[in-house]
Protein backbone atom coordinates (compact mmCIF):
# COMPACT_ATOMS: atom_id res chain seq x y z
CA UNK A 1 0.00 0.00 0.00
CA UNK A 2 1.43 3.38 -1.01
CA UNK A 3 2.23 5.95 1.62
CA UNK A 4 -0.18 8.86 1.85
CA UNK A 5 0.16 12.25 3.41
CA UNK A 6 -2.99 14.27 3.73
CA UNK A 7 -4.46 17.08 5.74
CA UNK A 8 -6.18 15.90 8.96
CA UNK A 9 -9.08 18.08 7.80
CA UNK A 10 -9.70 15.85 4.76
CA UNK A 11 -13.33 14.75 4.41
CA UNK A 12 -12.50 11.86 2.08
CA UNK A 13 -12.61 8.44 3.84
CA UNK A 14 -10.19 7.10 1.21
CA UNK A 15 -7.47 9.36 2.67
CA UNK A 16 -7.51 7.24 5.84
CA UNK A 17 -7.05 3.59 6.71
CA UNK A 18 -8.42 1.48 9.57
CA UNK A 19 -5.74 -0.54 11.39
CA UNK A 20 -5.74 -3.13 14.13
CA UNK A 21 -3.61 -5.87 15.67
CA UNK A 22 -3.95 -9.41 14.32
CA UNK A 23 -5.81 -11.11 17.16
CA UNK A 24 -9.07 -11.05 19.18
CA UNK A 25 -11.63 -9.29 16.90
CA UNK A 26 -9.35 -8.34 13.99
CA UNK A 27 -11.26 -10.41 11.38
CA UNK A 28 -14.46 -8.61 12.28
CA UNK A 29 -12.83 -5.14 12.34
CA UNK A 30 -11.12 -5.65 8.97
CA UNK A 31 -14.27 -7.08 7.39
CA UNK A 32 -16.32 -4.19 8.79
CA UNK A 33 -13.93 -1.65 7.25
CA UNK A 34 -14.26 -3.39 3.89
CA UNK A 35 -18.06 -3.32 4.15
CA UNK A 36 -17.91 0.45 4.67
CA UNK A 37 -15.58 0.93 1.71
CA UNK A 38 -12.55 1.85 3.82
CA UNK A 39 -9.02 0.51 3.39
CA UNK A 40 -7.48 -1.49 6.24
CA UNK A 41 -4.21 -2.77 7.70
CA UNK A 42 -3.56 -5.61 10.12
CA UNK A 43 -0.34 -5.77 12.17
CA UNK A 44 0.67 -9.39 12.90
CA UNK A 45 3.48 -11.20 14.63
CA UNK A 46 5.27 -13.40 12.11
CA UNK A 47 3.61 -16.77 11.99
CA UNK A 48 0.07 -15.57 12.66
CA UNK A 49 -0.61 -13.93 9.31
CA UNK A 50 -2.13 -17.03 7.69
CA UNK A 51 -5.56 -16.32 9.18
CA UNK A 52 -5.80 -12.92 7.50
CA UNK A 53 -4.45 -14.20 4.20
CA UNK A 54 -6.82 -17.15 4.23
CA UNK A 55 -9.95 -15.08 4.79
CA UNK A 56 -8.76 -12.31 2.50
CA UNK A 57 -10.01 -9.48 4.69
CA UNK A 58 -6.81 -7.40 4.87
CA UNK A 59 -5.65 -4.84 2.32
CA UNK A 60 -2.17 -4.81 3.88
CA UNK A 61 -0.42 -7.05 6.41
CA UNK A 62 2.47 -5.57 8.39
CA UNK A 63 4.62 -8.26 10.03
CA UNK A 64 6.65 -7.77 13.21
CA UNK A 65 8.98 -10.13 15.07
CA UNK A 66 7.84 -8.84 18.44
CA UNK A 67 5.51 -6.17 19.82
CA UNK A 68 8.60 -4.36 21.15
CA UNK A 69 9.01 -3.18 17.54
CA UNK A 70 5.85 -1.12 17.88
CA UNK A 71 7.52 2.30 17.57
CA UNK A 72 8.74 1.55 14.04
CA UNK A 73 5.37 0.06 13.15
CA UNK A 74 3.57 3.11 14.48
CA UNK A 75 5.63 5.35 12.18
CA UNK A 76 4.34 3.34 9.21
CA UNK A 77 0.78 3.71 10.47
CA UNK A 78 1.16 7.47 10.90
CA UNK A 79 2.48 7.74 7.32
CA UNK A 80 -0.62 5.92 6.07
CA UNK A 81 -3.06 8.06 8.10
CA UNK A 82 -4.12 4.97 9.99
CA UNK A 83 -6.79 5.02 12.69
CA UNK A 84 -6.07 2.29 15.25
CA UNK A 85 -8.98 0.23 16.57
CA UNK A 86 -8.06 -1.20 20.00
CA UNK A 87 -9.29 -4.56 21.25
CA UNK A 88 -8.51 -6.79 24.23
CA UNK A 89 -5.28 -8.25 22.86
CA UNK A 90 -4.07 -4.83 21.72
CA UNK A 91 -4.48 -3.38 25.22
CA UNK A 92 -2.90 -6.46 26.83
CA UNK A 93 0.17 -6.52 24.56
CA UNK A 94 0.73 -2.76 24.34
CA UNK A 95 -0.04 -1.80 27.94
CA UNK A 96 -1.91 1.33 28.99
CA UNK A 97 1.17 3.54 29.25
CA UNK A 98 2.27 2.83 25.66
CA UNK A 99 -1.28 3.35 24.41
CA UNK A 100 -1.51 6.75 26.08
CA UNK A 101 1.75 7.85 24.41
CA UNK A 102 0.80 6.72 20.90
CA UNK A 103 1.01 9.35 18.19
CA UNK A 104 -1.11 7.44 15.67
CA UNK A 105 -4.84 8.22 15.51
CA UNK A 106 -6.76 6.07 18.00
CA UNK A 107 -10.48 5.28 18.07
CA UNK A 108 -11.78 5.58 21.61
CA UNK A 109 -11.00 7.34 24.88
CA UNK A 110 -7.49 6.67 26.17
CA UNK A 111 -8.29 8.22 29.56
CA UNK A 112 -10.83 5.49 30.27
CA UNK A 113 -8.16 2.76 30.21
CA UNK A 114 -6.91 3.53 33.71
CA UNK A 115 -10.44 3.30 35.10
CA UNK A 116 -11.05 0.00 33.31
CA UNK A 117 -7.74 -1.63 34.30
CA UNK A 118 -7.77 -0.77 38.01
CA UNK A 119 -10.37 -2.87 39.85
CA UNK A 120 -10.93 -0.31 42.62
CA UNK A 121 -11.33 2.55 40.11
CA UNK A 122 -13.61 0.41 37.96
CA UNK A 123 -15.81 -0.30 40.98
CA UNK A 124 -15.87 3.38 41.89
CA UNK A 125 -17.04 4.18 38.35
CA UNK A 126 -19.79 1.56 38.26
CA UNK A 127 -21.04 2.32 41.77
CA UNK A 128 -21.23 6.03 40.86
CA UNK A 129 -23.39 4.96 37.89
CA UNK A 130 -25.77 3.18 40.32
CA UNK A 131 -24.87 -0.26 38.95
CA UNK A 132 -25.53 -3.35 41.09
CA UNK A 133 -22.28 -5.19 41.72
CA UNK A 134 -21.24 -8.32 43.62
CA UNK A 135 -19.73 -7.68 47.03
CA UNK A 136 -15.93 -7.61 47.22
CA UNK A 137 -14.01 -9.02 50.22
CA UNK A 138 -10.80 -7.23 51.18
CA UNK A 139 -9.01 -10.28 52.59
CA UNK A 140 -9.52 -14.07 52.51
CA UNK A 141 -10.28 -14.00 56.23
CA UNK A 142 -13.41 -11.92 55.52
CA UNK A 143 -14.97 -14.52 53.19
CA UNK A 144 -18.43 -15.45 54.53
CA UNK A 145 -19.99 -16.83 51.33
CA UNK A 146 -18.74 -18.33 48.06
CA UNK A 147 -16.40 -16.04 46.13
CA UNK A 148 -14.78 -16.21 42.72
CA UNK A 149 -11.06 -15.52 42.92
CA UNK A 150 -9.83 -13.43 39.98
CA UNK A 151 -6.14 -12.84 39.40
CA UNK A 152 -5.28 -9.45 37.95
CA UNK A 153 -4.36 -9.67 34.29
CA UNK A 154 -5.59 -13.25 33.92
CA UNK A 155 -6.23 -13.68 30.22
CA UNK A 156 -9.66 -15.01 29.31
CA UNK A 157 -10.53 -16.15 32.83
CA UNK A 158 -7.47 -18.37 33.20
CA UNK A 159 -6.82 -19.35 36.81
CA UNK A 160 -10.16 -18.19 38.28
CA UNK A 161 -11.51 -20.48 41.01
CA UNK A 162 -14.29 -20.66 43.60
CA UNK A 163 -13.69 -20.66 47.36
CA UNK A 164 -16.32 -20.82 50.10
CA UNK A 165 -14.05 -19.82 53.00
CA UNK A 166 -10.49 -18.72 53.75
CA UNK A 167 -9.28 -22.29 54.33
CA UNK A 168 -10.39 -23.39 50.88
CA UNK A 169 -8.95 -20.24 49.34
CA UNK A 170 -5.47 -20.84 50.79
CA UNK A 171 -5.58 -24.57 50.00
CA UNK A 172 -6.18 -23.95 46.28
CA UNK A 173 -4.04 -20.82 45.93
CA UNK A 174 -0.98 -22.20 47.73
CA UNK A 175 -1.13 -25.46 45.81
CA UNK A 176 -1.86 -24.11 42.30
CA UNK A 177 -0.89 -20.41 42.29
CA UNK A 178 1.73 -19.83 45.01
CA UNK A 179 3.34 -16.90 43.15
CA UNK A 180 0.08 -15.08 42.43
CA UNK A 181 -0.67 -12.43 45.06
CA UNK A 182 -2.58 -9.83 43.06
CA UNK A 183 -6.20 -10.98 43.15
CA UNK A 184 -9.77 -9.89 43.78
CA UNK A 185 -12.27 -11.79 45.93
CA UNK A 186 -15.69 -11.22 44.40
CA UNK A 187 -18.96 -12.60 45.70
CA UNK A 188 -20.12 -15.47 43.49
CA UNK A 189 -23.59 -14.59 42.20
CA UNK A 190 -25.63 -17.57 41.05
CA UNK A 191 -27.31 -16.79 37.74
CA UNK A 192 -26.91 -16.64 33.98
CA UNK A 193 -23.81 -14.87 32.60
CA UNK A 194 -24.88 -12.30 29.99
CA UNK A 195 -22.48 -9.99 28.15
CA UNK A 196 -24.16 -6.87 26.72
CA UNK A 197 -22.46 -5.25 23.71
CA UNK A 198 -23.06 -1.51 23.45
CA UNK A 199 -22.08 1.25 21.05
CA UNK A 200 -22.19 4.91 22.06
CA UNK A 201 -21.89 7.47 19.27
CA UNK A 202 -20.08 10.73 20.08
CA UNK A 203 -21.58 12.13 16.86
CA UNK A 204 -25.25 11.64 17.76
CA UNK A 205 -24.95 10.86 21.51
CA UNK A 206 -27.12 7.78 20.91
CA UNK A 207 -26.57 4.55 22.82
CA UNK A 208 -27.17 1.29 20.92
CA UNK A 209 -27.31 -2.31 22.06
CA UNK A 210 -25.88 -4.35 19.20
CA UNK A 211 -25.82 -7.88 20.63
CA UNK A 212 -25.47 -10.18 23.65
CA UNK A 213 -23.38 -13.29 24.19
CA UNK A 214 -22.62 -16.01 26.71
CA UNK A 215 -19.08 -17.32 27.03
CA UNK A 216 -18.21 -20.97 26.74
CA UNK A 217 -15.77 -21.67 29.55
CA UNK A 218 -13.59 -24.71 30.10
CA UNK A 219 -14.20 -26.67 32.10
CA UNK A 220 -17.07 -24.84 33.82
CA UNK A 221 -19.45 -25.57 30.95
CA UNK A 222 -18.53 -29.23 30.56
CA UNK A 223 -17.99 -30.34 34.14
CA UNK A 224 -21.74 -30.91 34.60
CA UNK A 225 -21.44 -33.97 32.36
CA UNK A 226 -19.31 -35.65 35.02
CA UNK A 227 -20.90 -37.13 38.15
CA UNK A 228 -20.01 -35.34 41.38
CA UNK A 229 -18.33 -38.42 42.86
CA UNK A 230 -16.27 -38.84 39.70
CA UNK A 231 -15.19 -35.19 39.86
CA UNK A 232 -14.01 -35.72 43.42
CA UNK A 233 -12.27 -38.99 42.59
CA UNK A 234 -10.46 -37.39 39.65
CA UNK A 235 -9.60 -34.29 41.69
CA UNK A 236 -11.20 -32.03 39.02
CA UNK A 237 -11.46 -28.34 39.86
CA UNK A 238 -13.68 -25.96 37.92
CA UNK A 239 -11.86 -23.54 35.63
CA UNK A 240 -13.17 -20.55 33.68
CA UNK A 241 -10.83 -20.21 30.71
CA UNK A 242 -12.85 -18.79 27.81
CA UNK A 243 -12.72 -20.90 24.65
CA UNK A 244 -15.63 -19.49 22.67
CA UNK A 245 -18.76 -17.34 22.58
CA UNK A 246 -22.43 -18.25 22.16
CA UNK A 247 -25.07 -15.79 20.82
CA UNK A 248 -27.88 -14.91 23.22
CA UNK A 249 -31.23 -13.14 22.82
CA UNK A 250 -32.46 -11.86 26.19
CA UNK A 251 -36.10 -11.63 27.22
CA UNK A 252 -37.49 -8.34 25.94
CA UNK A 253 -38.59 -7.13 29.37
CA UNK A 254 -34.92 -6.90 30.40
CA UNK A 255 -33.94 -4.53 27.59
CA UNK A 256 -35.09 -1.27 29.26
CA UNK A 257 -32.81 -1.93 32.24
CA UNK A 258 -29.87 -2.86 30.00
CA UNK A 259 -30.32 0.43 28.12
CA UNK A 260 -30.59 2.41 31.38
CA UNK A 261 -27.45 0.79 32.78
CA UNK A 262 -25.45 1.61 29.66
CA UNK A 263 -26.63 5.22 29.65
CA UNK A 264 -25.69 5.71 33.31
CA UNK A 265 -22.23 4.24 32.72
CA UNK A 266 -21.61 6.60 29.77
CA UNK A 267 -22.87 9.70 31.60
CA UNK A 268 -20.77 8.91 34.66
CA UNK A 269 -17.68 8.44 32.48
CA UNK A 270 -18.05 12.01 31.18
CA UNK A 271 -17.80 13.30 34.73
CA UNK A 272 -14.81 11.05 35.48
CA UNK A 273 -12.74 11.81 32.41
CA UNK A 274 -14.18 15.10 31.32
CA UNK A 275 -15.10 15.84 27.74
CA UNK A 276 -16.28 12.91 25.63
CA UNK A 277 -16.05 10.19 28.26
CA UNK A 278 -16.65 6.60 27.14
CA UNK A 279 -17.62 6.20 23.49
CA UNK A 280 -17.57 3.60 20.76
CA UNK A 281 -18.03 -0.06 21.65
CA UNK A 282 -18.04 -1.35 25.23
CA UNK A 283 -19.39 -4.31 27.17
CA UNK A 284 -21.07 -4.75 30.54
CA UNK A 285 -20.34 -8.24 31.83
CA UNK A 286 -23.38 -9.29 33.84
CA UNK A 287 -25.05 -12.01 35.84
CA UNK A 288 -28.86 -12.22 35.74
CA UNK A 289 -30.35 -13.95 38.80
CA UNK A 290 -33.52 -16.03 39.06
CA UNK A 291 -35.26 -12.87 40.32
CA UNK A 292 -34.10 -11.08 37.14
CA UNK A 293 -31.73 -8.80 39.03
CA UNK A 294 -28.80 -7.71 36.87
CA UNK A 295 -25.39 -7.59 38.55
CA UNK A 296 -22.37 -6.22 36.68
CA UNK A 297 -19.03 -7.78 37.61
CA UNK A 298 -16.84 -6.04 35.02
CA UNK A 299 -16.76 -3.52 32.19
CA UNK A 300 -14.68 -3.70 29.00
CA UNK A 301 -14.28 -0.24 27.45
CA UNK A 302 -13.65 -1.49 23.90
CA UNK A 303 -14.83 -4.12 21.43
CA UNK A 304 -15.02 -7.58 23.03
CA UNK A 305 -14.59 -11.04 21.51
CA UNK A 306 -18.22 -11.84 22.32
CA UNK A 307 -19.20 -9.75 19.28
CA UNK A 308 -17.47 -12.22 16.92
CA UNK A 309 -20.54 -14.46 16.38
CA UNK A 310 -22.24 -11.45 14.80
CA UNK A 311 -20.09 -10.85 11.70
CA UNK A 312 -23.33 -10.51 9.72
CA UNK A 313 -25.14 -8.77 12.56
CA UNK A 314 -27.50 -9.83 15.34
CA UNK A 315 -31.31 -9.69 15.74
CA UNK A 316 -30.83 -6.36 17.52
CA UNK A 317 -28.56 -4.77 14.91
CA UNK A 318 -30.92 -6.00 12.18
CA UNK A 319 -33.86 -4.24 13.86
CA UNK A 320 -31.82 -1.04 13.96
CA UNK A 321 -30.13 -1.11 10.56
CA UNK A 322 -31.94 -3.74 8.47
CA UNK A 323 -28.60 -4.72 6.94
CA UNK A 324 -25.63 -6.75 8.22
CA UNK A 325 -24.04 -4.67 10.98
CA UNK A 326 -21.31 -6.14 13.16
CA UNK A 327 -19.67 -4.11 15.91
CA UNK A 328 -16.59 -3.92 13.67
CA UNK A 329 -18.65 -2.44 10.86
CA UNK A 330 -20.41 -0.05 13.26
CA UNK A 331 -17.00 1.29 14.30
CA UNK A 332 -15.98 1.78 10.67
CA UNK A 333 -19.26 3.53 9.89
CA UNK A 334 -18.82 5.93 12.81
CA UNK A 335 -15.32 6.78 11.59
CA UNK A 336 -16.50 7.24 8.01
CA UNK A 337 -19.40 9.50 9.07
CA UNK A 338 -17.05 11.54 11.27
CA UNK A 339 -14.59 12.02 8.40
CA UNK A 340 -17.32 13.06 5.97
CA UNK A 341 -18.76 15.54 8.50
CA UNK A 342 -15.33 17.04 9.27
CA UNK A 343 -15.62 15.74 12.86
CA UNK A 344 -12.88 13.10 12.94
CA UNK A 345 -11.43 14.54 16.15
CA UNK A 346 -14.73 13.74 17.89
CA UNK A 347 -14.06 9.99 17.56
CA UNK A 348 -10.36 10.02 18.40
CA UNK A 349 -8.79 9.62 21.82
Amino acid sequence: MAKRSTSPASKNPQDYVIATMGSHTALQILHGARQEGMRNIVVCKKGSERVYKSYGVADEIILVNDWSEWEETEKKLVERNAIIIPHGSFIAYMGHDRVRKMKAMYFGTKEILEWESDRSMERQWLEAADIKMPRVFATPEEITKPVIVKFHGAGGGFGYFIAKNSEQFYEVKNRKYPEQNDYALQEYIVGVPIYAHYFHSPLTQELEILSFDKRYESNADSIGRIRAEDQLAANIFTSYTIVGNIPVVVRESLLPEFFAMGERVVETSKKMCGGKGLFGSFCLECIVTRKLEIFVFEISARIVAGTNPFIMGSPYSWLKYQEPMSTGRRIAREIKLAIEAGRLQDVLG
